[in-house]
């Protein structure tokens, strides 16, 4: 046999292991990686597949970071003379099914102005990526034991204490729900508002998909004045032990093209209540947002 042909057959009998090892050792880690995030779900859907007592006990949990992409230090921003945390752990406070209220935040700032108008304060990492991871780490650091985690944005100061209610009592009614949210009419100017995130539910009040675009979307492309298009409000509430659960799951395509956290909820099989409010949305973004919500507080009287 010519050597030259040995050679070639024994580099390329030794290349096609190497890549068979290789393949090998790829698929290994992918289900090892598979393997832990079924292992994680199936141990959530032990849990709340068991009997469940009622969720009793309710936290309200309001993440602040100081450091925001479109409008750093957001929640110290004055609002006609009052931080804007303030007004939103104030209106938070006349909740009456919340048996407590902290902040969370990684900011000493906003720490300092918290505690200065009486607001009890959990440090948390600057690792978190979401309020969600926030509320989760300020949960583990609270004394007390709690049935129910209520994410309050801390950019909604003119937030009704209804709303906040309305989320905790309808994850009170819905044991196989892990999450409860609230929607309101969607008004046709931000249909295309990717800031404005949208809700499509189905016919028992559950969440079926949450987008950044304008769902549903007809054929004509153009948005339908007959209908009843829903906006997600920000406000979340969750069953503490999911809450924990949460960080573990593996982020997921939809979650990551939308980058809407709720996704990852939907998209690992757990169940979310949603219910319908009539109220507009008065969340602040940008600089610009805070002169329309002194506006709206002076013409509402509110101080």
């Amino acid at each position: 046999m010519n050597p030259m042909s040995i050679c070639s057959s024994s580099s390329s009998s030794s290349s096609s292991s190497s890549s068979s090892s290789s393949t090998a050792k790829a698929w290994i880690v992918h289900s090892i990686l598979a393997g832990t995030a079924i292992a994680v779900a199936i141990g959530a859907r032990a849990y709340l597949g068991g009997a469940k007592k009622f969720r009793s006990r309710v936290v309200g949990i309001i993440p602040a970071r100081f450091a925001s992409s479109r409008f750093q230090g957001k929640p110290l921003v004055q609002i006609l003379g009052k931080p804007m945390i303030q007004r939103t752990w104030e209106r938070s406070k006349l909740a009456t099914t919340l048996d407590h209220i902290v902040v969370a935040t990684d900011d000493e700032k906003i720490a300092e102005c918290c505690r200065g108008f009486g607001a009890d304060v959990i440090m948390t990492s600057e690792s978190c990526q979401n309020g969600t991871e926030r509320c989760n780490e300020a949960l583990g650091k609270l004394e007390k034991k709690y049935d129910i985690v209520v994410n309050i944005q801390g950019d909604e100061p003119l937030i009704e204490p209804e709303i906040i209610d309305g989320v905790v009592k309808a994850l009170q009614a819905a044991p196989d729900a892990v999450f409860s949210t609230a929607v309101t009419s969607l008004k046709p100017e931000d249909a295309f508002d990717p800031n404005r995130v949208k809700c499509v539910v189905d016919n028992r009040g559950y969440a079926i998909y949450f987008s950044r675009g304008l769902i549903p979307f007809n054929k004509s492309a153009n948005v339908n004045p007959h209908f009843p298009y829903l906006l997600h409000l920000g406000i979340q509430s969750y069953d503490s032990e999911f809450l924990k659960i949460y960080p573990k799951l593996q982020p997921t395509p939809l979650q990551l093209e939308e980058d809407l956290e709720q996704l990852k909820v939907l998209e690992n099989g757990y169940k979310m209540k949603v219910i319908k409010v009539d109220h507009e949305a008065h969340g602040i973004d940008t600089p610009e947002d805070v002169e329309k919500i002194e506006s709206l507080m002076c013409e509402r009287n509110l101080s």
